[in-house]
């Protein structure tokens, strides 16, 4: 088990002994860590390595044996708090790409507000690396990846209402982080 969950490599050692199994969701994992890292121009020299570990344990709730609630952000927050992973980065778990958009739909509110959700360049960061990133690692546009979020779920379920009503947040999130890039960089 790594020691330091909030430096890219802890960060992806964990990831690495929980997500292989789940096959396109590895592959998106990996390629989520790899965005981040590409757009860690974005955020302050000093939060690089967070957003990376960030990156690398954004979906960790979807492995199995971590699956409580059966919504992945807060899933994979609890597990991170339970292995005495610092706060900030427990807290970018739950808060990733609109939580609080799927936790409304999903009854979960309560539970994911004991998570202080940072709205700083970093959370952005982590929302763009995740919503350019298709789901076996795809390199997308947001205006793709969010298309294509809403043809793999049905009109009406909880994951397809909550992305229609976060896009708004999202796409601004990508936004500033773009704006926070040299134009070759996004």
């Amino acid at each position: 088990m790594p020691s330091a969950l909030d430096t890219p490599q802890g960060a992806a050692e964990l990831a690495e002994s929980l997500l292989p199994p789940l096959g396109n969701r590895w592959l998106h994992t990996q390629a989520v860590a790899a965005r981040a890292r590409e757009v860690s121009a974005a955020v302050s020299e000093e939060d690089r390595d967070l957003l990376i570990a960030a990156a690398w344990l954004h979906d960790l709730g979807y492995a199995s044996e971590l699956q409580d609630t059966g919504f992945h952000p807060l899933d994979g927050a609890r597990h991170l708090e339970r292995l005495g992973a610092p706060t900030r980065l427990v807290q970018l778990v739950a808060h990733h790409s609109g939580a609080v958009y799927e936790a409304e739909q999903r009854g979960l509110t309560a539970e994911l507000a004991a998570y202080e959700r940072e709205d700083s360049p970093v959370l952005d960061a982590l929302i763009y690396a995740d919503m350019t990133t298709g789901p076996a690692g795809q390199s997308f546009d947001f205006d793709r990846r969010m298309d294509e979020i809403l043809e793999r779920y049905e009109v009406g379920s909880v994951v397809h209402t909550a992305i229609s009503k976060a896009r708004p947040y999202l796409g601004a999130a990508v936004e500033r982080t773009r704006a926070r890039l040299s134009p070759d960089q996004s």
